[in-house]
């Protein structure tokens, strides 16, 4: 699914507007977004968490050489499914 059959997927179920619903979803993503930027978590009861960790620096190989590189630390973005979500999933 992609963000276009989401959004009238999400319209369809709340009887709303194409263009409120994409509003909507993308006010969500971008409060998402700062949210994590600044070190926040965001948990959505049933539905899962956001938070964000650290990825140590390691080594890694280039496919294309065979010559090891570094690949440096990182902050990424981790979500954990929450037990309603996960099972409708099942």
């Amino acid at each position: 699914m992609n963000k276009a059959q989401l959004i009238d997927a999400m319209a369809a179920e709340a009887k709303l507007t194409k263009v409120d619903t994409k509003k909507a979803l993308e006010a969500f993503v971008a409060v998402v977004g700062k949210s994590l930027k600044k070190g926040d978590r965001i948990g959505l009861v049933g539905f899962g968490s956001f938070s964000v960790g650290k990825r140590a620096a390691r080594k890694g190989v280039n496919p294309q050489t065979g010559k090891e590189i570094k690949i440096a630390a990182k902050k990424v973005v981790k979500f954990k499914a929450g037990n309603e979500l996960a099972t409708k999933v099942k």
